[in-house]
């Protein structure tokens, strides 16, 4: 609400700028702002103003039980509500009383549910704050006057009971005005209207006090008055003692997790088509990003094809999402693992009935579905596409491949704030839509020794972020010498991030076969073995 420096709400009156009959806020100083249409002007200016504060406040008021609210004589008298005339027109007065017990002001209910505040608002605090002691166990907060003293009958009279002056809008302001005597109470229940402006509200005055301290009430009707006329007095009593303390969404206290921990976990692991890397691993799951990295042709895409087939062979449905290949490529090189021949070559023997088996075990099974990019990467249509793989193809793990030039078409040249962009993006999809993600990423070229020569991988060569590595739940690295004269052809496999068992370094050993397109699993030889791909030199550490 639009407010100035040391101003105070006066009354609501019919805005001069839309049909709202009060949502026009008049304040003393003679501003005013409407919560309906946002019109801002000073209220001496509006055709349809109201007068602003007048001092005299309303004499010979009566007390008279209150029978369409439900709320009878000794209510009425506790609190020092009520009926009197204001100018000529019947109001309700809610007396305003400052901590000393003097009447200060008083807020005046018109039939039409126009409202006005009279006398001097700037000493008030809580409506009903005079009439209880500093502190106790427990006080209740409502949004209104009625529906105080709703809450206050409910509990006898006798339980401390408010209500913040100015309705939801002007709750929070309310509460920070008395916060330092809502907190001699062990504990502040807000029990607030049910409709979304009271409910956002009460979050919001939530976070004033202390963790602990503040417990918001769920009534089923929208507010304790209404509760009281439906004859619901057991519920108020029961929302007020079942209230829950407030957190902030997503904190969850751990006493509340029992039945969490205790079902069992039906978390479902599939293989990868590598013993050394499902003893690591113990496989792949849903809801995990598997990363795949290495230096430039060390064979990332090969091994994801290799990755995907034999999920395809456990019945699941892929996604295959290659940005540097055509359609046709990655269908060839799916199909080639199928007949241990690589037909991207173009030199296949391979007779027509074979190539249809190898169709039909892969791309005909109705359960491969390939994204054909047609060079269009951009970050949002991405993840539209891989939200429409999982949710209207059924695909249980996807393949994207590969990160960096999901940003390489993005106008903002900053590579690592858009990959750290994208893999935020990405690490929330998967878990909305519950899939399985393998995703490739380039390295860093390291000094001395690059990775085409078997240098190390490690998870700070991660190129372009950090973020990869941290949002990754597997993070695996390839590491070949492609000039070694003997083992040119052997991949090692080290994991670098395993979130699920905690077990990292090398998985094994895969030879690619140029004559069956295929990586196949060699033994892992012992580290002091001088046939070791990859010995560790002498003075090296």
């Amino acid at each position: 609400m639009v407010e100035r420096n040391g101003s105070n709400f006066v009354a609501h009156i019919p805005c001069p700028a839309c049909p709202s009959s009060d949502g026009f806020a008049v304040y003393d100083d003679g501003h005013g702002w409407c919560f309906v249409c946002g019109h801002y002007g000073d209220s001496n200016q509006e055709e349809r103003r109201q007068s602003k504060v007048n001092h005299d406040l309303v004499k010979g008021g009566s007390y008279k039980a209150l029978a369409k609210r439900n709320i009878n004589m000794e209510t009425v008298k506790k609190w020092g509500y009520q009926v009197g005339k204001f100018k000529g027109k019947p109001v309700q007065i809610a007396n305003y009383k400052n901590r000393d017990g003097d009447l200060v002001a008083q807020k005046l209910r018109f039939p039409n549910k126009d409202f006005l505040f009279i006398g001097d608002t700037n000493d008030i605090g809580l409506y009903g704050q005079w009439l209880w002691r500093d502190g106790g166990k427990r006080v209740v907060v409502t949004e209104g006057e009625i529906d105080a003293l709703s809450v206050s009958q409910v509990l006898g009279t006798s339980w401390p009971v408010c209500s913040v002056p100015n309705g939801s809008q002007g709750a929070k302001k309310a509460l920070q005005k008395s916060l330092e005597w809502l907190n001699k109470f062990d504990s502040v229940v807000l029990m607030f209207d049910s409709d979304d402006a009271g409910r956002k509200a009460a979050k919001d005055c939530a976070t004033l006090f202390p963790s602990g301290k503040c417990k918001i009430a769920h009534l089923p009707l929208k507010d304790a008055n209404e509760m009281l006329v439906a004859g619901k007095t057991k519920d108020i009593n029961n929302a007020m003692f079942d209230a829950k303390d407030y957190r902030p969404d997503g904190i969850i206290n751990g006493d509340s997790l029992w039945d969490v921990v205790t079902k069992e976990d039906n978390t479902q692991s599939y293989e990868y088509p590598y013993h050394g890397l499902n003893e690591k691993t113990l496989g792949i799951r849903k809801g995990e990003i598997v990363t795949v990295t290495a230096g430039s042709g060390i064979g990332k895409s090969q091994l994801c094809r290799e990755f995907a087939h034999f999920l395809l062979q456990q019945g699941e449905t892929i996604g295959y999402i290659a940005l540097e290949e055509s359609v046709k490529r990655t269908s060839l090189g799916l199909m080639s693992i199928a007949m241990n021949k690589p037909l991207h070559l173009g030199n296949s023997t391979a007779k027509e009935e074979e190539l249809k088996e190898a169709f039909d075990s892969t791309l005909g099974t109705g359960r491969v579905y390939l994204y054909d990019h047609w060079g269009s990467t951009e970050s949002e249509n991405l993840m539209d596409k891989i939200r429409y793989l999982a949710n209207g193809c059924g695909c249980g793990f996807i393949v994207l491949d590969h990160i960096s030039i999901v940003v390489s078409g993005m106008e903002n040249g900053d590579e690592r704030r858009m990959i750290d962009n994208t893999m935020t993006k990405l690490r929330a999809l998967v878990e909305e839509v519950k899939i399985g993600l393998v995703l490739v990423s380039h390295l860093k070229r390291p000094e001395g020794k690059g990775h085409e020569n078997g240098a190390q991988t490690n998870l700070s060569q991660l190129r372009g972020s950090a973020g990869i590595g941290q949002l990754s739940d597997i993070v695996l690295g390839c590491e070949r010498d492609q000039q070694d004269p003997e083992m040119a052809n052997v991949t090692q496999v080290r994991v670098l991030k395993n979130r699920w068992t905690g077990e990292t370094g090398i998985a094994c050993s895969l030879e690619y076969d140029k004559y069956t397109g295929r990586m196949t699993e060699l033994a892992i030889p012992d580290a002091e073995d001088e046939t070791n791909p990859f010995p560790v030199e002498k003075g090296e550490f």
